[in-house]
């Protein structure tokens, strides 16, 4: 009886001491290096007492929830503050890496919808047949950065509340389908369409002084984390790692607007006038391209101009038309099937007349708008025929100015030495201001100039500024991509105009307006209309007042949690399940934890002492259940 009580007295002091060796009774199971330490001080007769580490469970749903969709555990016994294993630790660092490459690959997609579709255009050409690709590989992507960020999202909060990572199979499979397919994906368009990757690069001209915002909250978010784990981590030179790389990173957020370079970075004063806007093959968004009803669209939108692109049929007809074969925007093979493949000018005007121009835009929808169109003019869109070039010359000559491209003609077209002469008596006879048209083709470019000496002679290659002038070229007509914003000053200098397409996006819009961009072509004028200034618009001072205070606010926030978490964190070692662990402040009722029994498994040697009763003395009078409680902080027995 008296060694039980000294064992309540030892149970009791151990609350405010953890040296507890010199107990006589409870040094029967301290556990030793290897688990098994004698009950006896000496002696043949030894009983050895095997110590397992301490179960709890205690009801967490947050915890449960968290642990059990990263690995498929859901029970509290199941979960461990044991360390991360290192194969555990390699599936992390691919699990971010997938998540800045899926975020990279989200964001060019996003941007790249001036260009959807281009893009689809494209494809078209190569495989034959119309489809949206557009939507589903957005949609896609969007899936799996969404399913990739859900996971570092759990994987970090595991790191934030000391728990093993431990990502189930199933997960591991999505996130190695997800990258291989990211990575497919990225590697496709780089080589179909390569040029599409200066996008990316244009568009952080709009976005980066707000991504760069937003990346330095998030990384001085992540320092709560951080500077958990620089508390908790007890080898020097871990901290010194960890500490060095998080700096780095920080240091770097915090001068790369020494790298940003926006045209919106201005003074308001310098803007220049707003571009005009030119009309992409009519209003492509509200009327099947190349139709007289865009161009009748376009011109009630107000535009500056229109782009449209001539052929010239095999009876000597000029017509708009802007693939080499009609199918994608007639039903030629309805009517003529077997001539679906034949170059378009290979028909002559009487078979052009039978083909339905209109009804492959309703179809389709090219660009998600044949939806939002009234009654009366779906109506006319689905009866819409190829158009002559003399018909819509007699819409727009009076309103607007006109860039017209060519189709070069197959050899054996009866006409294929005289289409120019034959077009340039079609425009000069429609009566349209000769100042109005911008000629794009190179071909008889000086037989134009002798005939129609007023057009504005108009160039799609980019070449120096001296041997455009040499040429008699007053006007460029270029990609986006093409062109630089110092290039455009450049030009303007040199008293060249530039004309950009195709500029769908009000964010592209207003880039290229601060960029001083005198004219663009849009699919969508009806939008741009309604950009009257840029989007955003921020004088240098006011940009790096913002800059500054961002930095000087994450730094301050940084210091004061590396500061807060090493006095919260600091005195706490880390855990270690071949120990006892114990908690000294617990201020939890013991009706709201639900407690494991600790396995105590004894193997006599000989003849031993009969510790299970001393042990279990202590369980009886409720000892066990004050000291032995569950919490999220732990102190290691030493």
């Amino acid at each position: 009886m008296a060694e039980k009580g000294s064992l309540g007295a030892c149970w009791e002091a151990l609350t405010w001491c953890p040296g507890f060796q010199s107990c006589p009774v409870m040094s029967r199971a301290l556990p030793g290096a290897d688990g098994l330490v004698p009950a006896g001080s000496g002696g043949a007769g030894r009983s050895m007492v095997k110590h397992q580490p301490l179960q709890y469970y205690e009801p967490q749903l947050c915890l449960s929830c968290l642990t059990g969709i990263y690995g498929c555990r859901w029970k509290r016994y199941q979960r461990s503050h044991d360390d991360t294993t290192k194969w555990e630790r390699l599936w992390f660092l691919i699990l971010t890496s997938s998540f800045f490459l899926t975020l990279v690959w989200f964001y060019f997609w996003w941007e790249v919808h001036n260009d959807y579709n281009e893009i689809n255009w494209f494809l078209y050409n190569r495989m034959g047949y119309w489809s949206d690709w557009s939507i589903p590989i957005l949609v896609t992507t969007a899936a799996g950065f969404t399913y990739i960020t859900m996971l570092l999202i759990l994987a970090l909060c595991h790191i934030a509340v000391g728990q093993q990572m431990n990502l189930h199979w199933l997960h591991k499979i999505g996130l190695v389908t997800t990258l291989i397919t990211t990575v497919v994906t990225m590697s496709s368009i780089a080589q179909l369409w390569d040029d599409e990757w200066d996008m990316v690069f244009i568009s952080l001209q709009a976005t980066a002084p707000f991504l760069h915002i937003g990346a330095l909250a998030a990384v001085t978010a992540l320092s709560w984390l951080v500077a958990g784990q620089f508390a908790r981590t007890e080898k020097a030179t871990s901290q010194m790692l960890m500490f060095s790389a998080y700096l780095a990173v920080v240091v770097a957020l915090y001068l790369v607007p020494l790298a940003i370079s926006s045209p919106c970075i201005m003074d308001k004063a310098a803007l220049a006038p707003r571009p005009a806007v030119l009309g992409h093959r009519g209003a492509p968004m509200l009327a099947p391209e190349n139709t007289l009803m865009s161009f009748q669209k376009a011109v009630e939108q107000k535009v500056s101009g229109v782009q449209a692109d001539v052929v010239l049929s095999y009876d000597g007809v000029p017509f708009l038309m802007h693939d080499k074969t009609l199918r994608r925007t007639t039903n030629v093979e309805e009517v003529f099937p077997e001539r679906a493949y034949e170059h378009c000018s290979m028909f002559n005007w009487t078979d052009l007349e039978k083909l339905n121009a209109g009804e492959w835009f309703l179809q389709n929808d090219p660009f998600w708008t044949a939806g939002s169109l009234s009654r009366a003019d779906y109506l006319e869109a689905a009866n819409q025929s190829v158009c002559k070039l003399e018909d819509m010359l007699e819409v727009i000559k009076d309103n607007t100015s006109l860039i017209l491209n060519f189709q070069d003609l197959p050899a054996a077209h009866p006409y294929y030495s005289t289409y120019i002469n034959i077009t340039l008596e079609t425009i000069l006879a429609s009566g349209i201001r000769q100042q109005a048209v911008m000629w794009l083709p190179d071909t008889e470019r000086q037989l134009v100039r002798q005939v129609a000496p007023g057009f504005q002679q108009t160039s799609g290659l980019k070449l120096d500024a001296e041997r455009l002038r040499e040429k008699g070229i007053v006007k460029l007509n270029l990609r986006y991509t093409k062109v630089t914003n110092e290039e455009v000053r450049d030009y303007s200098m040199a008293n060249l105009s530039v004309n950009l397409y195709t500029v769908n996006e009000p964010w592209l819009f207003s880039i290229l307006w601060c960029a001083g961009v005198p004219s663009v072509t849009s699919d969508s004028s009806h939008l741009l209309r309604k950009v009257p200034f840029p989007i955003w618009l921020m004088p240098p001072d006011e940009y790096h007042l913002i800059w500054i205070t961002s930095d000087l606010i994450s730094f301050l926030v940084i210091v004061g949690v590396f500061i807060f978490q090493k006095w919260r964190l600091g005195s706490i070692r880390t855990y270690n399940p071949e120990q006892i662990m114990l908690s000294a402040a617990v201020r939890r009722s013991s009706q709201d934890v639900k407690i494991m029994k600790e396995k105590l498994i004894f193997s006599e040697i000989n003849n031993g002492v009969e510790s299970t009763d001393e042990l279990s003395f202590c369980s009886e009078n409720g000892f066990a259940n004050e000291l032995v409680t569950p919490t999220d902080t732990k102190l290691r027995i030493n």
